[in-house]
């Protein structure tokens, strides 16, 4: 019975034994380890990088204390991407063996960290590149496996305890610099408290994170804000973006970290106060979000990344449920769902971002709605697009009107396009002007062709048109570019009569509210919006209403107008400055202007909106008003007409 005893007893004298001269061994050792663990990153870096990797000194301190000094990492043929003069940290020597390095304790004193740029030249471009196999194909990737293994990675790598004094981050991109100076940064007892100085071309701030972070528990609760007064500004996006952004205060908490077979879940939120943006492409004003919060759910399995749709995102009082998805299981297919629980119209209003939505305030309405889009894409079948939106309304009424007064088209008023910013000269729409023309004086060929060649379904839509938008999407998506609108009657004289032409995301948010309003409260009947689009848009330069482009191309009226010349005057809609470019230099149409009315005249007979008889008698369309001066006609040669007269007269004498 006490055999087996004594023999357990052995073997953990043996293993005891083991371990202490393992310890002793890893003890006398362990610098020789450190070095040639610096000897394999040294020639990783030149290996795989391209780049110089240097510690002047290294030595442990006990069994787990690391001092470097002069740690230095230069690129081949560019600027110094890092420099520390001296760091001590403690590591675990057993999990060093084993390849699994995480980071005890750390201090940095004096370092730097820079990215420079200079022409097309980067000094951290080879640090970039992707890991590829032997095949030269981009390795798939389990997408939770990969972000887990990244992140306990990244988090081993951040101390328990850690003290960084005089570290800076900077950035030079072909002279536009910023410095983000490390005054002091500690962490204890799972406590982070900074002071951070910020030097950028156009501030000096000083900024302060604190918060919860612990790394081996995987959560943090960090704040940030200015220590100085006034609002935090984000620095180098606005020299080298044209954008400026600041707030007075972020928080980023993360609550959960947790790897559930091949899924990954990362939970927890973030916020911000008084977001101020300012960019020629967003709005013309500072565009301002008062509170923001984004409580998510980030989930990656092994071949999808998505926002699930249990996260919430709140705007003020906007409350939306978005979903977003990459699958790449069988297809890449994208796909975004966003849902605005019901709520009260004007919570809706006054929610909206100051400078986003100009023409809204001061409005007010009551009721409720909600609202639903679905999007999804496939991009191995991109004629398959999903794209469904549906807003459903309980007894939602607007009881007063913004800077934007929509009642404002059932009256008598003066329209001053814009320009290029440039006011135009101003054009009542109202029958005091002699130039209006109301829709029963307009020859019936114009409103048909105008609506086959800008908004077939004008009458029955009320807005918007699907379809439109989804074959706008494709061309996009195909183009890589905004290159096709989807823009009906309605969005175009409301961007004409309310908006400018500005191409903003303002504007263009504006503008599908607006319209919706417009279109979906019967406030103005269709006829009355043709006949106000007629007489406002612009039909060439400084031309302005149907009225004065009959006279200002063919001297008529538009009653008198036939099919063709209808025709012509629908296809310059588009770009009316230009209409001389359809012409020759004799002043008739080009053969693919002939060809394109030819295309619509044919079009409009499948559609039964003409017939035979209309184009009975019919001539080439011949400009004789004031836009002849504007066509290149070619002058014949005096001297040739000369010359061929005088072999005339010469003829008839003999």
């Amino acid at each position: 019975m006490n055999f087996p005893k004594q023999k357990i007893f052995t073997a953990l004298k043996v293993l005891t034994v083991l371990v202490v001269l393992l310890a002793i061994g890893l003890y006398f050792f362990r610098n020789s380890l450190l070095n040639q663990a610096i000897a394999k990153v040294t020639h990783k870096m030149a290996v795989s990088y391209n780049s110089d990797f240097s510690v002047k000194d290294a030595s442990f301190e006990g069994l787990s204390k690391i001092k470097l000094t002069d740690v230095v990492l230069v690129p081949k043929n560019a600027d110094t991407l890092l420099r520390i003069k001296n760091l001590e940290t403690s590591v675990s020597l057993s999990s060093l063996l084993i390849g699994d390095v995480q980071v005890g304790t750390l201090k940095v004193d004096n370092g730097y960290i820079q990215l420079v740029k200079k022409g097309k030249i980067r000094n951290f471009d080879a640090f970039l590149k992707r890991d590829r196999d032997d095949s030269g194909k981009s390795e798939k990737r389990k997408y939770g496996a990969f972000a887990y293994r990244i992140i306990s990675k990244l988090l081993n790598l951040v101390p328990t305890d850690m003290n960084l004094e005089n570290f800076q981050f900077r950035i030079d991109d072909n002279g536009k610099k910023t410095s983000i100076a490390v005054n002091k940064l500690v962490l204890s007892n799972k406590q982070l408290e900074t002071s951070i100085h910020v030097v950028s071309k156009d501030f000096d701030q000083r900024w302060n994170l604190k918060g919860l972070a612990d790394p081996r528990n995987q959560k943090a609760d960090i704040r940030f804000f200015n220590l100085d007064t006034g609002a935090i500004r984000v620095p180098y996006l606005d020299e080298r973006y044209n954008l400026k952004a600041s707030f007075d205060s972020i928080r980023l908490n993360v609550e959960n970290i947790d790897k559930s077979g091949s899924e990954l879940h990362i939970d927890g939120y973030t916020s911000i106060v008084n977001l101020k943006l300012n960019h020629p492409k967003i709005a013309s004003k500072d565009v301002v979000i008062k509170n923001a919060r984004f409580d998510y759910r980030f989930l990656l399995g092994d071949s999808f990344i998505s926002i699930d749709s249990t996260s919430t995102m709140q705007l003020n009082k906007i409350k939306v449920r978005p979903y977003v998805s990459y699958d790449t299981e069988k297809d890449t297919i994208y796909t975004l769902k966003v849902d605005i629980p019901k709520m009260q119209a004007q919570d809706f209003i006054v929610s909206l971002p100051d400078g986003l939505f100009t023409h809204f305030q001061g409005m007010q309405a009551t009721g409720n709605f909600d609202y639903k889009l679905d999007f999804k894409f496939n991009k191995n079948k991109p004629n398959t697009l999903v794209f469904d939106s549906k807003l459903k309304k309980e007894d939602l009424r607007i009881t007063k009107y913004g800077e934007a007064d929509l009642n404002k088209l059932n009256g008598e008023f003066v329209y001053r396009a814009i320009i290029q910013n440039v006011l135009q000269r101003p054009v009542l729409v109202g029958n005091a002007n002699p130039n209006y023309t109301s829709l029963d004086q307009m020859s019936p060929f114009l409103r048909k062709s105008v609506l086959t060649t800008e908004d077939p379904s004008f009458f029955s839509h009320r807005g918007f048109i699907n379809e439109a938008f989804k074959q706008s999407i494709l061309k996009n998506i195909r183009t890589k570019k905004f290159s096709r609108g989807a823009s009906t009657i309605s969005m175009q004289l409301i961007k004409n009569v309310f908006l400018t032409r500005e191409k903003t995301l303002s504007r263009k948010l504006e503008e599908i509210l607006l319209v919706y309003i417009l279109e979906n409260n019967r406030i103005v009947s269709k006829e009355r919006m043709l006949e106000v689009y007629f007489n406002i848009i612009e039909w060439g330069p400084n031309v302005y209403g149907i009225g004065e482009a009959s006279h200002f191309y063919f001297q008529k009226s538009p009653s008198s107008l036939n099919v063709d010349e209808c025709l012509y005057l629908a296809t310059i809609i588009p770009k009316p400055r230009k209409f001389m470019y359809q012409f020759n230099d004799q002043g008739n149409l080009k053969d693919y202007a002939i060809r394109n009315q030819k295309f619509l005249k044919n079009l409009m007979f499948r559609r039964g909106l003409l017939v035979p008889e209309d184009t009975i008698g019919q001539l080439p369309v011949y400009i004789s008003g004031n836009a002849r001066s504007l066509l290149r006609i070619k002058v014949p040669d005096s001297t040739a007409i000369k010359a061929d007269s005088l072999a005339v007269d010469d003829e008839f004498d003999l």
